[in-house]
């Protein structure tokens, strides 16, 4: 019998954590402002909000993303249903609608056999049905290592917008998705061991979390994605000028995340996300273990935002910006 092919052995970094570590990010675009275009932009590359934005007219933004990564799980149907989640999930998190996504697909077309390729495009194409975005087309590069994403085209009324600038302080953070999934990857990457709750979480679609907090005049959020909580969060908190103060014993994990950590399987992107926020950050009691948890690079994580979403735990609140970005209690 052919032995079944694990694609996470093909990739360095799985997933969101394969992100170039946001510290060197910012040194790399800083300076590099947007090309000028026609259009009006609405949100473009200031704070590092999910998704470029221009207005086509007074009710009528265009959302722009991109999104690819390494394989984060072996099974190749299930990875494209993740990746595709992940870049429709930019969309979400500005408040908007996806229309229209093109597959971006990297395969080792002389390693890798091409109906594990289809299988990948098979993934990612059910869960934009389930979006209602149409995936018509894309591109493809025969490269070293496998690699999948999707570029998305939604709309959003600039009203709705959802960005990271808008914060107010007094208001509580939800948090619409449980921590948890970096450190499972890790394992599962290093064992073969499945988890299936994490598998599910990554795949499930972030529109009706977005669809709630547009409804409840939420304007200030974002995704959590390869930055872990506390990137993220701090990215929020330099925006909108103000001090995040994260709940520890609100967040919600995944079944074995806490396990999964315990026994050393963690991602090298969670320990830069650590480094990257402790001099702005005041950890209180919080260990180590708990510090990397909330470092732990999310690849489709849920929606971070300023209002209360229903069904979604309260994990903090906005505060006037005090001695640090982010404040653990």
């Amino acid at each position: 019998m052919t032995e079944p092919v694990r694609l996470t052995t093909y990739a360095r970094g799985g997933g969101c954590a394969c992100k170039i570590p946001p510290g060197e990010l910012e040194i790399m675009v800083a300076g590099l402002g947007p090309a000028t275009g026609t259009a009006e932009l609405l949100v473009g590359l200031d704070h590092g909000d999910d998704a470029a934005v221009v207005r086509l007219d007074e009710r009528t933004g265009l959302v722009s993303t991109a999104d690819f990564f390494t394989p984060v799980v072996d099974d190749a149907y299930d990875w494209g249903r993740i990746a595709a989640a992940n870049a429709l999930s930019d969309v979400y998190a500005m408040g908007g609608t996806p229309l229209v996504a093109l597959n971006l697909l990297c395969w080792p077309r002389d390693v890798l056999p091409l109906e594990l390729a289809r299988e990948v495009l098979r993934g990612g194409q059910d869960v934009a049905r389930e979006a209602g975005c149409h995936l018509a087309g894309g591109h493809s590069v025969d490269d070293d290592g496998p690699k999948y994403g999707l570029a998305v085209t939604g709309t959003v009324r600039p009203e709705e917008l959802i960005t990271l600038d808008a914060g107010r302080a007094g208001v509580p953070l939800s948090l619409t998705k449980p921590l948890g999934v970096g450190v499972l990857n890790t394992r599962h990457k290093a064992t073969g061991e499945s988890f299936p709750e994490a598998v599910a979480t990554m795949a499930a679609l972030n529109r009706d979390a977005a669809r709630a907090a547009v409804a409840a005049g939420i304007r200030c959020g974002t995704d959590v994605t390869g930055f872990g909580l506390l990137g993220h969060a701090s990215k929020l908190a330099r925006a909108s000028r103000l001090t995040v103060a994260i709940d520890t014993a609100r967040v919600p994990y995944l079944a074995g995340a806490r396990e999964a950590l315990r026994d050393g399987f963690v991602s090298g992107g969670s320990r830069r996300n650590l480094d990257w926020v402790t001099p702005w950050t005041d950890f209180g009691a919080a260990d180590e273990a708990e510090r990397l948890l909330l470092a732990d690079a999310q690849t489709s994580g849920g929606l971070l935002v300023a209002g209360e979403v229903p069904g979604a735990p309260v994990v903090g609140e906005l505060l006037p910006r005090g001695e640090h970005l982010v404040v653990l209690r």
